[in-house]
């Protein structure tokens, strides 16, 4: 397992440090509520890989994508709420750059983040793929846990460190304009990530992809 942990660290690592919809999300909520925000959103995904971990160690997983319809109706499901959650933070931009809106923005909650980790197809397909090849020839759950909680350390330590340059410099420039960007480009990042999903999926039921 000592061979399968240092490959891994070095498969994982990329994937962990790639912009995703958690990267998006912590941004976004370090502005809005600092590091409690962050808390919540480390915490969310936390429990979405272990989520993940647990359902893929039991085999859950692995029988949901035997059926088809069931994985591509939760597929639509995880696309419509990362869809609704980019709307939010393009919303939230908006707010805080109108002087009239006097009314405190909706900051990602704890279970927003789980919700949106535990629905997204491309997660459920990193366990399914990528990290069950590290898990051994007898792939215990223990092991795919002991996997989740490497994954978790990398993406929080990544995180944090983001997330404190992002205060750091919100301390020298105006907050409203940063505020006002973050925000809106966030969103948008994740209404185009749920719409890459909506083309793929509607490819695949075509039979196109």
């Amino acid at each position: 397992m000592d061979s399968n942990l240092v490959a891994f660290i070095i498969a994982i690592l990329p994937i962990a440090l790639s912009p995703g919809a958690s990267f998006t999300l912590a941004i976004n909520n370090t502005l809005t509520s600092g590091y409690r925000g962050l808390t919540a959103i480390i915490i969310g995904t936390t429990l979405g890989i272990y989520t993940h971990a647990l359902l893929i160690g039991s085999g859950i997983s692995a029988l949901l994508l035997r059926s088809p319809a069931i994985f591509t109706l939760l597929s639509f499901a995880g696309a419509i709420y990362l869809f609704w959650l980019g709307l939010q933070l393009i919303k939230r931009g908006r707010n805080v750059a109108s002087p009239y809106v006097s009314r405190r923005p909706r900051q990602t909650t704890l279970f927003d983040a789980w919700l949106a980790n535990v629905l997204n197809p491309k997660a459920v397909m990193l366990y399914l793929t990528v990290v069950s090849q590290f898990a051994g020839k007898q792939a215990a759950l223990s092991h795919f846990l002991l996997l989740a909680t490497v994954h978790i350390l990398i993406m929080s330590l990544w995180l944090v460190v983001v997330c404190c340059a992002l205060l750091t410099s919100a301390r020298l420039i105006n907050i409203q304009k940063i505020g006002y960007f973050i925000n809106v480009v966030g969103g948008a990042v994740l209404v185009i990530f749920a719409l890459q999903n909506f083309v793929q999926l509607l490819l695949k039921l075509l039979g196109l992809s």
